[in-house]
């Protein structure tokens, strides 16, 4: 039996879920059900990474401990996963016991291979994505350019992983399989990052208590990396009984040697390093098979930025939940996204992909193939052969059967907006055979009978495929097309592989023809969508804060004494404020498109004088100036006052 393995990266729960969680989830759960499909054994595993020095943090600034933390954010994961109708075959959390018994028998065997020794750890740590950063400048903390805030430092004892003796081993592996990194940009980027010197790693720390105790000595607690990286394999029963695979009828027992290696790791381009360098370090250290493949996904930008809550430009997905069909979603996430690369995300774009791509292009095709089968054929599939085919239908053909073969094709190559581009130029091909042929008028010529159902059902036939191709993209639509066409089974019972446009089709009864995609008013549900966010000033008890909260926020009154903009930065401002001290304030500002440095002098403002400083662009900032977000291009509009209220007032 072929088996086919697919991961994405478990979630690390310091956030609820966000677009680029379920776009690697979505992406997985595509690929899980197309192997399904072309006759594999599959598993597709995703879930949530627990541990760590800022699960502490977050838990003791919530007043909860980390594992009823954990339990809600795992349960806000589960919840992302169940309303957009993905399927994975397990769901794993790192906080889980047999998961422990796992890390710690990697962590038994990688020690014993003599790879794992004690000594002292001295350098700059990022709690936030559990990464050491390297310095710079001689005792200057380096910023974090993912999370924006300066790495912490950290002195203790710690356990290292001989990290520096896997260089030449790495790079030989990665020499003999070229698609072990994909694509071809990041494979580019892990060889040389390897090629720059490999140092050994910190892999445990004194000063955490929530993980995963190190076997032997629980003083210790491994690297959040360690831990998270080895639920590839626990999950399969790999170093534990495998209950947990039997608790939840998966399996029987452990499934590691009918799975391992994995077939491919879903990964956003952030966490790469960790998954191509130090995991196959980890089991080149353990003796086990490396995965095939570590496919790194580009990230979701929003009007050309990166996404920010500060920018207000989030895609939210509760917003996706409400107003989109979740096929919808699916479909523009893996059509607009060229695998590997960046990609932009609006409601906008998404809402004309819809109208133009899915009502207008697959769901009119079908609704207007189908309507006619009803009128002109009693809701029977016509009895026409393929020997009543002519030139323009062979050509047709032709173009259907080169279609599943590209679409095949590319898909094994995760080409998937390639694929579907492939498949929505067979969508318009046949519209304009109908368009030529105009059924309508020879259903009015009782000689064109044969005709009429020649071309009848040659559109059905393609509708089939389409139905076929594209069951592991729009799963819910296309079982709803199935229906229609009157055919038994699901389209993800057929395999793509063994696809044929000459399908035996005649005097099958079609069902109710109802439209697959209803077209969308952009203006309205544009409209929608902005009356919902400015209405969320009315939030859950979820998120209610108290007021001992708010008063450890210290809002003062400021008027900008200095603006001028950023060297080499568009989108910043350096902002002096008086705010009653000494001296100024010093504050970096994402305004500049929205407001020239002279037109800001002399205006009062609203400071965050507590927040923790940071470096931006070399620039120290000491606090943060307050703005709304308004309208769809989401421009900040900064807060101040109607009347005169002096420099360094506080506000209450």
């Amino acid at each position: 039996m072929k088996t086919f393995y697919v991961t994405t990266p478990i979630y690390y729960v310091n956030s609820f879920p966000h677009l680029g969680h379920l776009y690697s989830t979505l992406v997985a759960d595509t690929l899980a059900r197309y192997k399904r499909q072309c006759g594999y054994e599959t598993f597709f595993l995703t879930g949530t990474d627990e541990h760590g020095q800022n699960i502490e943090r977050i838990a003791r600034e919530r007043g909860v401990t980390p594992q009823a933390h954990c339990d809600e954010m795992a349960e806000a994961f589960r919840r992302m996963i169940r309303d957009f109708g993905l399927e994975p075959s397990y769901f794993i959390r790192t906080s889980d016991e047999y998961h422990h018994r796992g890390a710690q028998a990697l962590w038994r065997r990688v020690r014993e291979a003599g790879y794992i020794y004690k000594g002292q750890y001295e350098g700059w740590f990022c709690p936030a994505c559990a990464e050491f950063k390297e310095e710079e400048e001689p005792g200057r903390p380096p910023m974090c350019e993912l999370h924006g805030r300066p790495a912490e430092r950290v002195a203790e004892e710690s356990y290292f992983f001989r990290l520096s003796a896997f260089q030449d081993r790495l790079l030989a592996f990665y020499r003999e399989h070229p698609e072990c990194v994909r694509p071809a940009a990041r494979y580019n980027e892990v060889v040389s990052f390897v090629q720059s010197g490999l140092r050994d790693l910190s892999i445990s720390r004194v000063s955490v208590r929530w993980g995963v105790p190190v076997p032997e000595d629980p003083q210790h607690t491994m690297y959040v990396w360690f831990d998270a990286l080895s639920n590839y394999i626990t999950a399969l029963g790999w170093g534990n009984e495998g209950a947990h695979l039997r608790a939840a009828g998966v399996s029987e027992g452990p499934v590691f040697d009918r799975y391992w290696p994995a077939d491919v790791h879903i990964v956003g381009k952030d966490i790469l390093r960790f998954h191509a360098v130090y995991w196959p370090a980890f089991l080149m250290a353990a003796g086990l098979p490396l995965p095939r493949t570590v496919y790194a996904h580009g990230m979701w930008l929003s009007g050309g930025r990166k996404m920010s809550k500060t920018l207000g430009n989030v895609i939210d997905l509760d917003v996706l939940r409400r107003f989109f069909a979740r096929d919808a979603v699916r479909y523009f996430c893996l059509r607009e996204m060229v695998f590997g690369e960046d990609a932009d995300f609006t409601y906008g774009a998404l809402i004309e992909r819809i109208n133009a791509d899915l009502a207008d292009g697959l769901g009119n095709l079908a609704s207007r193939t189908l309507t006619m089968v009803q009128r002109f054929c009693d809701g029977r599939l016509p009895e026409a052969s393929a020997r009543a085919w002519g030139g323009y239908e062979e050509e047709l053909r032709a173009a259907a059967e080169a279609t599943i073969r590209t679409f095949v094709a590319e898909f094994e190559a995760y080409n998937f907006s390639r694929a579907l581009e492939v498949t929505w130029g067979l969508i318009a091909r046949v519209d304009k055979y109908l368009s030529d042929m105009k059924p309508w008028d020879l259903a009015r010529r009782p000689q064109e009978r044969a005709r009429l159902e020649t071309v009848l059902a040659l559109a059905v036939r393609v509708l089939r495929v389409l139905a076929v191709l594209l069951a592991p993209v729009l799963p819910e639509t296309m079982r709803a097309l199935w229906r229609q066409l009157g055919f038994s089974g699901e389209p993800a019972g057929v395999n793509p592989q063994e696809l044929q446009v000459e399908a035996p089709i005649s005097g099958v009864r079609i069902g109710e023809v109802r439209p697959l995609f209803p077209r969308m008013d952009k203006e309205k549900t544009m409209a929608e969508i902005e009356k919902q966010r400015q209405s969320e000033g009315s939030v859950s008890s979820s998120a209610w804060i108290t007021i001992e909260d708010f008063a450890r926020v210290d809002l003062r009154a400021g008027t900008v004494v200095f603006a001028e903009k950023v060297t080499g930065a568009d989108r910043l401002l350096r902002l002096l404020v008086d705010i009653g001290e000494a001296e100024p304030r010093q504050v970096v500002a994402g305004i500049a498109p929205y407001y020239r440095p002279e037109e800001l002098v002399g205006r009062k403002v609203i400071l965050v004088a507590n927040l923790q400083p940071r470096t931006v662009r070399g620039i120290e900032s000491r606090g943060m100036v307050l703005a709304a977000v308004v309208g769809p291009e989401e421009r900040p509009v900064l807060a101040g006052f109607t009347e005169d209220v002096p420099s360094g007032s506080r506000l209450r």
